[in-house]
């Protein structure tokens, strides 16, 4: 893992969306193919870091969510719902003078992608996902059961206290050894810009709300209908060890749209973090290549 370290340094780069302060990190030429890049949930813009150097002719800008990383979390007592980021993608896109870009989307931020891409599919020239696209399947009668568990779980978080870790290894360790496991030094990454510091040590920077059930979820029905719109190529890379052995159901669920083209390599949930980066940029690179 050692040698994925050795990549080009990133810049950071700022933006308000209504009052909003969103971070990001930037890699890349700003003349080549822009490209807006969304991490998956509690992780951050760091997903990206061994990636970009992969990836050629392109200028990645890789967001820290609303609520993750170094971006502020949004006011009031709401969860995070998905659709929630895409107005806010396509006003960094227009405060960066793009107007049309590809997506780089990994899990959560592969799901946003698509809603993204069917919501304005004029403005969205390549959809490349990592482990994700669609989310858990749901029916309409789940839909007071997954309301009541989400004010439950925002009220439980409110009143909860942030787990404190006395230093930086004892974070990055706990983040090793996550819901899906990492290696050090991808631990480290998203750890280091995903934690803030105090008096009693470490604690995570995301805001508490994200463990919370979404309030409301998309159903079959609203997804087939992003996916029926969206006009660009899509290009889906699975680690075998992740989504498809984690949700068995999940492969069946993209056969069911012919136009989301996927691989399955070797690795798992965070395999673009990983020892597998470079096949990952090889099914990505000709991928991003090729213009409509």
């Amino acid at each position: 893992m050692d040698k994925l370290l050795n990549v080009q340094a990133s810049h950071e780069l700022k933006f308000d969306v209504n009052g909003l302060q969103f971070s990001a990190q930037a890699w890349g030429n700003p003349e080549h193919l822009p490209v807006l890049a969304l991490h998956g949930w509690l992780d951050n813009s760091s997903s990206f870091f061994a990636l970009a150097s992969h990836l050629k002719n392109v200028y990645i800008v890789a967001l820290d969510l609303a609520g993750h990383g170094k971006t502020a979390h949004r006011i009031s007592s709401a969860p995070y719902n998905i659709w929630e980021d895409v107005p806010e993608i396509f006003a960094i896109a227009e405060q960066l003078g793009w107007e049309k870009f590809a997506l780089l989307g990994h899990s959560r931020g592969a799901i946003i992608s698509v809603l993204a891409a069917g919501t304005f599919p004029e403005r969205i020239s390549h959809l490349a996902l990592i482990e994700g696209a669609l989310p858990e399947l749901v029916s309409s009668e789940d839909a007071p059961r997954q309301l009541a568990s989400s004010i439950k779980g925002i009220n439980a978080r409110l009143g909860k206290n942030l787990t404190s870790y006395p230093n930086l290894a004892s974070a990055i360790k706990a983040r090793e050894n996550g819901m899906f496991p990492l290696s050090y030094q991808a631990a480290k990454l998203l750890t280091e810009r995903g934690t803030k510091q105090s008096e009693q040590g470490y604690s995570w920077s995301s805001d508490q709300r994200l463990l919370a059930p979404s309030a409301v979820k998309l159903l079959p029905e609203q997804m087939t209908a992003f996916v029926a719109q969206i006009t660009c190529p899509i290009s889906l890379v699975l680690g075998e060890e992740g989504m498809p052995k984690l949700f068995p159901r999940f492969i069946n669920s993209i056969k069911n749209h012919p136009k989301i083209n996927f691989t399955i390599l070797p690795g798992g949930h965070h395999l673009h973090m990983e020892q597998e980066v470079a096949e990952v940029a090889a099914i990505f690179n000709p991928f991003f290549a090729h213009r409509n």
